[in-house]
């Protein structure tokens, strides 16, 4: 194979000489749809019932899962998951979720997933209605802890 052709091995990082350490991540995202969908996802008015409710718990069973999810993550003991909705503007939902474990590796990927299933969620349950909903944004917005340091968007570090 030629030199510049990446390489098909892949593997998992070796985190066993690495600190243990608290290790804390922000993530957000943001789902947009018709304001008349954000008013009953709001009120909880959906044919399936309460989405934020049934959203967060999602989000903190897929939290807890993300190894599962994404191949090279490593399965972490978290500490806590929490998944937060905020409506700032009418045509769309803002999620935020923080996670934090006590571990040797970050939980960015973990908040990351957890955003992206809550916004899943309440898309699933308002698809019948609004089917041009979009989620997006899904974004590191910071991170603390381990060998590598702090990362907040828009930081010095960013």
């Amino acid at each position: 194979m030629p030199a510049d052709e990446p390489t098909s091995e892949i593997r998992m990082i070796n985190v066993g000489g690495k600190p243990v350490s608290v290790r804390t991540a922000r993530a957000t995202g943001r789902l947009v749809a018709k304001p008349d969908t954000i008013r009953q996802i709001r009120t909880g008015q959906l044919a399936k019932g309460d989405p934020l409710a049934t959203a967060r718990v999602a989000g903190i069973m897929a939290a807890k899962r993300t190894s599962e999810i994404v191949p090279l993550c490593h399965p972490l003991p978290l500490d806590s998951i929490d998944v937060t909705f905020t409506f700032e503007h009418e045509g769309s939902i803002e999620i935020e979720t923080r996670v934090q474990a006590t571990a040797r590796t970050g939980v960015e990927m973990e908040a990351l997933v957890a955003v992206a299933t809550a916004g899943l969620c309440i898309y699933d349950m308002a698809k019948s209605i609004d089917p041009g909903m979009a989620v997006t944004d899904v974004r590191l917005e910071e991170k603390h802890g381990g060998v590598h340091g702090d990362y907040l968007r828009g930081g010095p570090s960013s």
